[in-house]
């Protein structure tokens, strides 16, 4: 229910129509067409800005992904600036490989992240996730 109340928030906000958003540390994402991303976003920030102060959460906006190619510049959006080096899809899997403290804080604590990332990516591109 509460991610409904985004979206329509959003739309009334942007005026762009978007059905994906999800919680990713504590920030909201909202995916829109890389086309649209500008003009989600606003002049200087300004809806982004606007939706951040009336939900009292970070807010960012994000391209879509078209398809399983597009999936490292997909997570690398998400968990910027955290860097990884190289993310591989085998089989119905995908592993993203990092150094140590890269890992850790894709991970988070308790695997709250992790966990968070798993469910988006395999909403995403149906596909399972992990850290390797």
């Amino acid at each position: 229910m509460q991610h409904m109340m985004y979206l329509n928030l959003f739309e009334r906000v942007t005026r762009i129509r978007t059905n994906n958003s999800f919680v990713y540390n504590d920030t909201i994402f909202f995916s829109v067409p890389r086309q649209l991303v500008a003009r989600a976003i606003g002049e200087n920030g300004k809806n982004t800005k606007n939706l951040s102060h009336i939900l009292n959460k970070k807010i960012k906006v994000i391209a879509s992904p078209k398809g399983i190619e597009d999936i490292r510049q997909f997570v690398q959006s998400i968990i910027s600036p955290v860097t990884f080096k190289n993310i591989e899809v085998r089989d119905n899997e995908a592993v993203l490989s990092a150094s140590m403290q890269s890992k850790a804080a894709i991970i988070g604590r308790n695997k709250r992240r992790l966990l968070e990332m798993q469910k988006i990516i395999s909403d995403f591109f149906g596909l399972d996730f992990r850290v390797g």
